[in-house]
């Protein structure tokens, strides 16, 4: 998501490194490098001059040019305008009572994903214990009421369809009256499109609204189009009076354009964005999260609230109260693993994670669900004891072992213990910890990426400064030194 733009204005930032102290101009030339990353995003021109008119006034500043770190103070600047242009939050729907029927007009050029997401967001109302009815009021596409039927077959909602008429008003009419008679509160009318604006589609739309008076109406827009969507976004909010944007695509190479430029030009939020095919995959939007994925700061948010309504609750009962007991084991680390798998595939998962986004780049074939099926195998080939407390347990000839059962190097054994050592430290963080609790540590880990631009660096206990290598290494000799010692104490048990 947003790779381009996220390597150009990460790429500018980075050409502040090293330089000492800086100058007004070099930062200038810095910010100029911004500029062309927006810009080559296809960012709306007018957008993209008021955005930097902003970042270059708070960046060229005496207080950011003196500091210690002026890169990381420039990469806060640009994140909190980032946050400005595309916010505030607003996920409202704006609902009535359930004895009530409310109405929710969805509109877009054709091909934006309109009866994908008028199916997503009635699942979503769904689950929040609503009654919806999908309206098929999309008579230009022939496959349009097809594949609405096709969706509410497959998440259980009715939809509403009358093939005879041709008039998309008098369909709408009567599907709220439809709706009255059966029951349902919500109503989803998804409009027909057109390749591009023109007259007759207005007028159509304007006739609906006039007519039917929908309490909400939402733009679907491409997140792959770029300006083209921005000024489509225009047009309809000129005719329509928008009430919020729903952007989809952004699994894809979306340039980045459109979410930042359509909020600007329309004036109203995006209230949800489209994250994949599956129906599942209609997300709230947040522009603090998107701003750190621009940024390549992850998303530890999205993660954590994911992994709430996904993961086993019996499991993590138990994984709970083991952990106050201070106990983590190998076999707890692999359900926790297996739980991750659930929330989508890894390289999406990893691109969410600080840091990580850009060492999937590095990578690049590896298949990381390939290299967990090889993780689990290690983890199989281990003795009980051994899962239990792999850290003290498992020395040279028990890995050569491990290694040879499950057909790997006895490197890639140590490397295992190692990642165990630092998840279990972060799972006893979070242990005894409320939700409420969890999600502010996952929002400080967040602050700290954007902070340290989602590089760990390790410091010296009492200072602000980077270890020398000579004093890693030294490090890391004391800390292979008191691991022999553990070893040594657990052979003599």
């Amino acid at each position: 998501m947003f790779e381009s733009l996220q390597n150009g204005i990460t790429g500018a930032l980075r050409t502040l490194r090293g330089q000492g102290r800086l100058s007004e101009s070099n930062m200038r030339d810095a910010l100029k490098l911004v500029e062309r990353a927006l810009l080559e995003a296809d960012v709306s021109f007018e957008v993209v001059r008021a955005f930097m008119d902003r970042v270059t006034e708070q960046s060229v500043g005496e207080k950011v040019l003196r500091s210690l770190r002026p890169e990381q103070q420039v990469l806060g600047i640009v994140y909190q305008e980032l946050i400005h242009l595309m916010g505030p939050i607003d996920h409202s729907l704006h609902l009535k009572g359930a004895d009530e029927v409310t109405v929710l007009m969805l509109c877009g050029l054709q091909g934006s994903g309109k009866t994908t997401t008028c199916g997503k967001l009635g699942r979503l109302l769904k689950k929040a214990e609503r009654k919806p009815l999908l309206v098929a009021a999309d008579l230009q596409r022939p496959a349009a009421i097809d594949q609405l039927e096709v969706l509410g077959g497959q998440l259980d909602i009715p939809v509403y369809t009358d093939r005879q008429i041709k008039d998309p008003v008098v369909v709408c009419r009567a599907a709220v009256q439809h709706a009255k008679r059966i029951g349902t509160d919500t109503v989803l009318l998804d409009t027909a499109g057109r390749l591009h604006v023109d007259d007759e589609l207005m007028q159509q739309l304007e006739r609906i609204d006039r007519q039917v008076a929908p309490q909400q109406i939402y733009l679907v827009t491409d997140g792959m189009t770029g300006q083209d969507a921005v000024n489509s976004a225009k047009a309809f909010n000129d005719a329509l009076e928008l009430d919020g944007v729903i952007m989809t695509k952004l699994d894809g190479d979306a340039r980045g354009g459109a979410a930042l430029s359509v909020k600007h030009v329309t004036g109203v939020p995006i209230k949800f964005v489209g994250t994949g095919e599956h129906l599942d995959e209609l997300e709230e939007f947040h522009p603090d999260r998107m701003a750190g994925r621009i940024l390549g700061q992850g998303d530890l948010l999205s993660i954590a609230e994911k992994a709430q309504r996904e993961f086993d609750a019996d499991d993590a009962r138990k994984l709970q109260e083991n952990l106050e007991k201070g106990i983590f084991t190998l076999d707890d680390f692999k359900k926790q693993l297996l739980q991750v798998k659930r929330l989508g595939s890894m390289r999406k998962v990893m691109g969410l994670i600080p840091g990580m986004g850009g060492l999937m780049d590095q990578i690049g074939d590896v298949d990381p669900e390939q290299d967990m099926k090889r993780l689990f195998g290690v983890i199989d080939s281990m003795t009980p004891s051994e899962r239990h407390d792999p850290t003290r347990l498992i020395d040279q000839s028990r890995r050569r072992r491990i290694a040879a059962g499950a057909g790997v190097e006895p490197h890639e054994v140590n490397e295992l213990v190692k990642q165990f050592d630092v998840m279990s430290g972060m799972m006893r963080q979070m242990a005894g910890k409320s939700r409420r609790e969890q999600m502010k540590i996952a929002q400080q880990m967040q602050r700290e990426a954007i902070q340290g631009n989602g590089q760990l660096t390790k410091k010296k206990k009492g200072t602000g400064k980077r270890l020398t290598p000579k004093e890693r290494a030294k490090l890391k000799k004391l800390r292979d030194k008191e691991l022999r010692r553990r070893r040594r104490e657990g052979k003599k048990e």
